[in-house]
This record gives structure tokens, sequence and C-alpha cells, in this order.
């Protein structure tokens, strides 16, 4: 059997629990938004990055066809200075 007293302590430990909670759910919440906010970030910077490297990929020298025609022209110098002697 309950007295009074217990019955009147039950409701304010629900009280205090459902509080804790209530504390502990907008805590993670707020975790959550700042995660949310951090990979939206990462998600920019990435972006950023690949249109650079893309940019980057696009504006380099073409190294293979400068070492072709470098070969070709020395090849023809050889020549022509094989012929010329």
């Amino acid at each position: 059997m309950t007295t009074d007293g217990e019955s009147a302590v039950v409701p304010e430990e629900f009280a205090e629990l459902r509080r804790s909670l209530d504390v502990g759910l907008a805590r993670v919440d707020g975790r959550l938004a700042l995660l949310t906010q951090h990979d939206d970030q990462n998600a920019k910077t990435v972006q950023a990055l690949e249109t650079r490297v893309a940019a980057l990929e696009h504006t380099r020298w073409p190294l293979p066809a400068i070492v072709a025609l470098a070969a070709v022209a020395t090849l023809a110098v050889a020549v022509w200075q094989a012929i010329g002697r």
C-alpha cells in the first residue's frame, strides 16, 4: 500500500525525468544541427576544390605532346646537320 506522501512524490519525479529528457533531446538536436551545418560547409568546400582542380587540369601543359614535338624537332635538326655536311 502507498501513502499520500509517496503518491505526491511520483508525479514530481516524473516531471523531473521529463525535464531531463527534454533538456537532453534539445542538446542532441543542437549538436545535430551543428553537425549538419559543418557537413554543408564541407560540401561547399569540396565542391570549390573540385572546381579548382578541374580548372587546373584544363589549363595544364600537354607534356606528352610537347615531348613528341621536341623529339621531332631534334630529329629534324640531326637530319639537317647530317645532310648539310
